[in-house]
């Protein structure tokens, strides 16, 4: 097994967003009703790893603890939406550094530019032929389709005896996909999350993998359970979109003071009082969820795994935060008035945004079964 330098302690995050990249980002969320990330976002990126906060040093990456990585996603969706969600689906790609075989590992991560887009649901089929597979699919919601270096999508092994089918991961080259360009949310327009094809590629053997098996990088992360995993880099994106949403809400109402001091006195210091009651109550979910998963992360380093009640923790820590984002939310819209009901105002699409990843599966709790 390979080992990497990183160990289990809280260095100082190198991946924080440098203040270049930060201004490049906030001139592209003004733009990013549909648009693809402008050139010197994706370089910026690039530039300080954001894409490889979880790919082991050997491989040129950051391997941050995910503690660490959390406030990066947080930080980068308060810049924007669509960028955060970006940096955190393309660093949560790296979580296959340690999956795939050690050379292939080094050819499809190691450049500056590797990133993945990819989907984890098994819709396509892969046939074994001689030394490896043909593989047929489409997949939904590729965030990062239109850059990717690499594409990851499961599939069904195909063995033409009527046995179950085995599900398998497998990596693809840029030439060997399809982006369909169907990517029409309301909210996170910026993401390029279309959907991609393939169409009898083959692929080889060693650029098959199985997130199950043993990771040949021990870094802890990669023996982190992948749903509280997702749960917390999504939860984090959601923490950031909010302080977002209510910071714009409190500029909105500095630049309509005066408005509205002469229509109706009182109303901007009503709502200003309204915004930092749900600022201060955002503050203590943020500490809430922070605190559980760096506990429960310590936890599961020193045990060498996690439990189920550490991870159901995470879980419902991570749901009521996606919950609570919207009711703040929620809260202070119906106070701003007509202006923030267009769809090119700034609070209007910080709103959608957040009402799209609060809607991803990980972050809605599951009904009981009657």
């Amino acid at each position: 097994m390979t080992r990497s330098a990183t160990g289990t302690g809280t260095k100082t995050p190198t991946g924080r967003i440098p203040e270049a990249l930060a201004q490049a980002a906030k001139r592209y969320a003004g733009l990013s009703e549909g648009t693809t990330l402008p050139a010197d976002v994706l370089a910026g990126i690039y530039d300080a790893k954001l894409f490889k906060q979880f790919v082991p040093e050997e491989l040129n990456g950051l391997m941050l603890s995910l503690p660490e990585a959390l406030r990066v996603f947080a930080e980068a969706s308060e810049i924007d939406g669509s960028f955060g969600w970006l940096v955190t689906i393309g660093s949560g790609g790296g979580f296959f550094s340690a999956a795939l075989p050690p050379e292939q590992a080094r050819e499809l991560f190691g450049p500056a530019n590797a990133v993945v887009a990819g989907s984890g649901h098994p819709n396509g089929v892969a046939v074994p032929v001689e030394g490896g597979y043909r593989v047929s699919g489409q997949w939904k919601y590729c965030s990062g389709s239109t850059f990717a270096s690499l594409y990851t999508a499961n599939c069904r092994i195909d063995r033409g005896d009527g046995a179950e089918p085995e599900i398998r991961s497998f990596a693809f080259l840029p030439e060997q996909i399809r982006v369909i360009r169907d990517w029409n949310s309301f909210g996170l327009k910026g993401t390029d999350s279309h959907s991609m094809a393939v169409d009898d590629a083959f692929v080889p053997a060693q650029r098959t993998f199985s997130i199950m098996s043993p990771p040949n990088y021990d870094d802890p992360i990669f023996r982190y359970p992948f749903l509280p995993f997702a749960q917390t880099s999504f939860a984090a994106v959601c923490l950031g979109i909010c302080r977002h949403f209510l910071a714009e809400a409190r500029s909105f109402v500095a630049s309509k003071r005066a408005e509205w001091d002469s229509a109706k006195p009182g109303r901007a210091e009503e709502t200003e009082r309204a915004i930092s009651e749900q600022e201060a109550k955002l503050k203590t979910d943020a500490a809430h969820f922070y605190e559980t998963v760096e506990r429960t992360w310590d936890a599961f380093v020193a045990a060498g795994e996690m439990s189920e009640v550490d991870q159901a923790e995470v879980g419902q820590v991570c749901q009521a935060l996606s919950r609570s984002v919207l009711a703040h939310a929620h809260t202070i819209f119906p106070l701003l008035g007509m202006a923030v009901l267009m769809e090119d105002h700034p609070i209007n699409r910080i709103w959608r945004d957040l009402h799209t990843v609060t809607q991803h599966a990980v972050l809605a709790a599951q009904p009981e079964p009657a």
